[in-house]
């Protein structure tokens, strides 16, 4: 469990394949800043980029980790295929504080920026969501992009999904890998959490209804 409050932006610095078919996964190492690592042990999970993973090694002296990343996972999410900055998020723990909102650490869809630019002394990202996720998105509401905890400002219903538009204050554009995205560029989302089982009750709830 994540809260999408980011805890460190690390670096992708190297791919390894784990076999040479489609169906094999890849190894990712990826550098962490200075001290992030002394609390992490084997197994512990650590969103990237908002997709929860399982560290398979670690080395606190050259400030690097491993993970392994299934086809299946890759197939399913963006970014996590490709040397860059990425998101880090520690799993959340029992006493800590909740300061974004509830996250799961499992992407829901990709999406794909259609605008960011600087807008006052802050920034406005437009996201193109997929179809599938139209119907959780809500003025107000929460989504978690690239594993960043959001508050949507707006929503327009396209033809090929919805847009929402997200306002980013200096302090998260300075402190995340987001300011490095730019038009075209894909990214993780996952919707919220409460979003997700109000959907299901309702549409439970009218299958009943039909069915009676």
């Amino acid at each position: 469990m994540f809260t999408g409050i980011i805890t460190g932006v690390g670096r992708i610095v190297a791919i390894h394949d784990l076999g040479s078919s489609l169906q094999h996964g890849k190894r990712l190492t990826i550098e962490a800043p200075a001290g992030y690592l002394d609390d992490v042990g084997l197994g512990d999970s650590i969103a990237l980029n908002g997709a929860c993973m399982t560290v398979t090694t670690f080395t606190p002296a050259t400030r690097q980790f491993t993970i392994d990343i299934s086809a299946e996972s890759l197939d399913k999410t963006s970014g996590l295929d490709q040397l860059g900055p990425i998101n880090l998020e520690k799993a959340l723990r029992a006493n800590d504080r909740l300061g974004g909102h509830i996250v799961s650490g499992h992407v829901d869809g990709v999406g794909s920026i259609s605008r960011f630019e600087q807008i006052g002394e802050s920034w406005e990202l437009c996201v193109v969501a997929p179809p599938a996720l139209v119907k959780y998105l809500a003025y107000k509401g929460s989504i978690t992009i690239n594993g960043v905890s959001l508050t949507v400002n707006k929503v327009q219903d396209l033809a090929e999904g919805c847009e929402v538009s997200i306002n980013l204050i200096p302090h998260t554009v300075q402190n995340t890998a987001l300011g490095s995205l730019k038009a075209g560029s894909r990214v993780n989302l996952e919707i919220d959490t409460v979003a997700r089982y109000v959907e299901r009750m309702l549409s439970a709830g009218l299958n009943l209804k039909d069915q009676a």
